[in-house]
C-alpha cells in the first residue's frame, strides 16, 4: 500500500479527541474535509442519479457512516483520515447508483459528469495540444468527453478524476486504492493510453484542439 502524505496536525488533534468520544470533535473534523468531499461527490453524480440523490445528501448521509465506522478506523487506521472520509463517500455513491440502476434497468454510465472547464484540460491531457479551438463549442466538446469518459472501466476513468479532479497525489491514491506508487503509476499511465485512444477514435484528434 502507498505511503499517503500525513493528515494536518490539526486533523490528528481532533481525531485523538474524538477517540476519547467527543462528538464535537468529529463534527469539527468532518467540517473541514466537507468542502472536498461535496466537490468529489457532485462530480460523480451521473444523469440517472443526479435527479433523484442530492450531493448534500450524500455528504450528509457520509458523515453518519463515517461517524458510525469510526471507532473501526481508529482501531485500524488504514489510512488518513481525509482519504477515509473520501473513500467513505465514494461507496456511499455506489450503493446510491446501483439502486436507482436496479430501479431504473439501464445505465447511469452512458453521460459521465464533467464540469465544462475541465474539459479542454482533459484534452491538452492526452493529446499534449493547445486548447481547443472555435471548431469545437465547450458544450459539445464537454458532451463528447463525457461520452468518451463513459466507455472507460470504472478503474480507469476513478484513477483519472482522483487524480486530475480530486487533485490527489499518487502516494495518496496508491493507499486509497491499497495499490504500491508503482502500481498507481501505472495504472494511472495506462488509463490515460486508452482516454487517448478513446479519444481519438472518437474524433478528438490532435487535429482539432
Amino acid at each position: 500500500m502507498g505511503d499517503a502524505d500525513p493528515d494536518s496536525s490539526e486533523t490528528s488533534r481532533l481525531l485523538e479527541l474524538a477517540q476519547t468520544g467527543d462528538s464535537a470533535a468529529f463534527e469539527r473534523l468532518f467540517e473541514r474535509h466537507r468542502p472536498a468531499i461535496r466537490r468529489s461527490v457532485e462530480r460523480r453524480l451521473g444523469p440517472i442519479v443526479r435527479p433523484r440523490a442530492d450531493a448534500s445528501d450524500v455528504v450528509q448521509e457520509t458523515q453518519i457512516e463515517a461517524f458510525r465506522r469510526l471507532e473501526e478506523y481508529l482501531r485500524r487506521r488504514p489510512m488518513p483520515f481525509r482519504l477515509w472520509v473520501l473513500k467513505t463517500a465514494h461507496e456511499r455513491l455506489l450503493k446510491i447508483e446501483r439502486h436507482h440502476l436496479q430501479a431504473a434497468k439501464r445505465s447511469a454510465r452512458r453521460e459521465v459528469p464533467l464540469p465544462d472547464s475541465s474539459s479542454a484540460y482533459l484534452c491538452q491531457l492526452v493529446a499534449r495540444g493547445p486548447t481547443p479551438s472555435a471548431q469545437i463549442g465547450r458544450r459539445e466538446l464537454a458532451q463528447r468527453i463525457r461520452s468518451v469518459l463513459a466507455q472507460l472501466a470504472e478503474p480507469d476513468r476513478e484513477i483519472i478524476f482522483l487524480r486530475n479532479f480530486d487533485g490527489l497525489s499518487n502516494k495518496d491514491v496508491a493507499c486509497l486504492l491499497e495499490l504500491s506508487p508503482d502500481a498507481a503509476k501505472k495504472r494511472y499511465a495506462r488509463a490515460l493510453l486508452r482516454l487517448e485512444k478513446l479519444m481519438g477514435q472518437s474524433g478528438l484528434t490532435e487535429s482539432e484542439l
